[in-house]
């Protein structure tokens, strides 16, 4: 097992189980994360980010599909699975209230890791995919 795998599946591990601080001691405290939300920086900025992730799908964990590892790059692709229970914000700014629906998204995730913690952390999901799920129609 490589150690962008070991690392990658920890932080996996914490995000399931909702346990912010197990999650951030496996990124760096200059770690970047990009997703179509946006770009984080640190750890306040992406506990902030999955934090408010956490209160709109309180119940959401992410299950894996498939993985690939290269070096210091792990590749998952998964599922993230959920109920829409608080606000959720979208990429353009438009708060989406809460819709009681259940998600099952499909995602994929390019991890970097250096000197034993994550760098770089890339979410990719299809966010019309994920407007039909909870019932908001594009404007």
């Amino acid at each position: 097992m490589t150690d962008a795998r070991e690392l990658r599946d920890r932080y996996t591990a914490a995000f399931n189980v909702h346990d912010m601080d197990a999650l951030l001691r496996t990124v760096s405290p200059t770690g970047v994360t990009v997703s179509p939300e946006g770009l984080s920086q640190g750890h306040e900025e992406l506990a902030s980010y999955i934090g408010q992730f956490w209160e709109a799908f309180p119940d959401v964990y992410a299950m894996v599909v498939e993985s690939f590892d290269v070096g210091d790059v792990a590749v998952d692709e998964l599922l993230m699975v959920g109920t829409h229970k608080g606000p959720y914000t979208m990429p353009d700014g438009q708060v989406i209230t809460p819709t009681d629906r259940p998600v099952s998204l499909r995602c994929c995730y390019v991890c970097t890791v250096e000197n034993g913690l994550i760098v770089s952390l890339r979410l990719y999901f299809d966010q019309l995919e994920l407007r039909a799920q909870l019932g908001v129609p594009c404007e």
